[in-house]
């Protein structure tokens, strides 16, 4: 298991009154992004390279 105590987690500025269900990011991890679920800090965590993770929000952007 990882240890994951220097990571930096932040929420989305857009989470706020969903019901706490929100995922949470450390950017600040040489060569690596984590997510984790806000409501399980303990749990797992997920990992991508930078290039992945950009790839990722990229897709994820709502067309206009």
């Amino acid at each position: 298991m990882a240890d994951w105590t220097k990571a930096r987690w932040r929420k989305s500025r857009y989470s706020g009154s969903n019901g706490g269900n929100c995922v949470e990011v450390a950017d600040n991890l040489p060569g690596l992004v984590a997510v984790r679920d806000s409501k399980d800090p303990a749990g797992p965590v997920l990992t991508f390279t930078p290039t992945a993770w950009r790839a990722f929000i990229r897709a994820a952007q709502p067309t206009r």
